[in-house]
């Protein structure tokens, strides 16, 4: 079988890969070589890229494999009407969700620490900064949480022990995380209301296109002035001008983003000229994370090899398409 990863990104999940499909030969290739070598590939990875029609109908790929979550670059319709598999692998089976919210915190810690500032100090002929700045605990403050699922889940689970409040902004009314006790409840449809209770929102929902900009000038307008935001899900969730924005006036105090409108995205925006930490997609990139993930990759190569249907399709097409 021939595995085509559409982007050169992430080589780690290529080598984990390679370890488990000895006999398959994995390929990774800018988006704009793609076109020259979609005829013969057997699986397509999207990454954070696109795979549309027009790609779809160049190859004769039978199966879209994510590594991870995200299809957001995929187009499900017509992967379906042309026969083609469209799977992923759930985050909390693989211990990708796990990993994530590790990282979702360790943006808290360092916005309410204030990161940014302690590298300044760090420059010479400023010893008399030592001892500041003064930061913020995470105790006694009230996180949102938009989206329960897997990430979120974990989150919550992790917040525990930091004495936080949490809310939540979900799609499923009434979801809950066992053992956490969660203050409020907000669908999706009323984020300014959630956001005016917090401290910190997180951003842990899954993306889809109708979520495009779902975090905009009326939920950033409504945020608690001072709030810090953390997103881990996928960068069309969130408006960057309308972050920008509010950043500068101070109605949010920091940004945490491992997730960006584009990717790999220009570090000469200027957004990055305010108090804004920023790691390049890396949330979910951890030891645990990609031997879940490999794994279960791995293995719907091999039914698909065998002609059995993949695990975990976000489609069901009526005739698949096979090479």
């Amino acid at each position: 079988m021939k595995i085509l990863f559409c982007g050169e990104g992430f080589p780690e999940a290529r080598r984990q890969l390679a370890a488990l499909l000895p006999d398959d030969k994995i390929l990774a290739l800018p988006p704009d070589r793609i076109g020259r070598h979609i005829a013969d590939a057997d699986i397509v990875v999207p990454t954070v890229n696109r795979v549309d029609e027009t790609l779809m109908q160049e190859g004769h790929f039978g199966l879209i494999q994510q590594f991870g979550v995200g299809l957001e670059g995929v187009d499900i319709t017509a992967a379906t009407k042309n026969g083609i598999w469209v799977a992923r692998v759930p985050s909390e089976e693989s211990g990708n969700a796990a990993s994530v919210a590790e990282h979702a915190i360790l943006l808290m810690l360092m916005l309410s620490k204030r990161w940014n500032d302690i590298i300044r100090t760090r420059k010479p002929g400023i010893q008399d900064r030592w001892g500041t700045p003064t930061g913020q605990a995470l105790r006694e403050k009230t996180v949102c949480i938009v989206g329960l699922g897997g990430i979120g889940r974990e989150l919550a689970r992790r917040l525990v022990g930091f004495r936080v409040r949490i809310v939540t902004a979900d799609d499923h009314p009434g979801r809950t995380v066992p053992g956490v006790e969660i203050a409020r409840q907000y669908p999706l449809s009323d984020l300014p209301a959630a956001f005016a209770e917090a401290d910190y929102i997180v951003l842990c929902l899954n993306y889809t296109p109708d979520r495009f900009h779902l975090v905009g000038s009326t939920a950033l307008a409504a945020a608690k002035p001072g709030a810090y935001l953390v997103n881990v899900a996928r960068g069309g969730l969130l408006d960057e001008d309308t972050l920008l924005t509010a950043l500068k006036s101070g109605q949010v105090a920091g940004a945490g983003l491992d997730v960006f409108w584009q990717e790999p995205v220009d570090m000469g925006h200027p957004l990055f000229s305010e108090n804004v930490i920023a790691t390049p997609h890396i949330a979910g990139v951890t030891d645990v994370s990609y031997e879940g993930i490999a794994r279960a990759f791995a293995g719907n190569v091999k039914r698909y090899a065998a002609g059995e249907t993949p695990l975990y399709l976000a489609n069901a097409p009526e005739k698949v398409r096979h090479r």
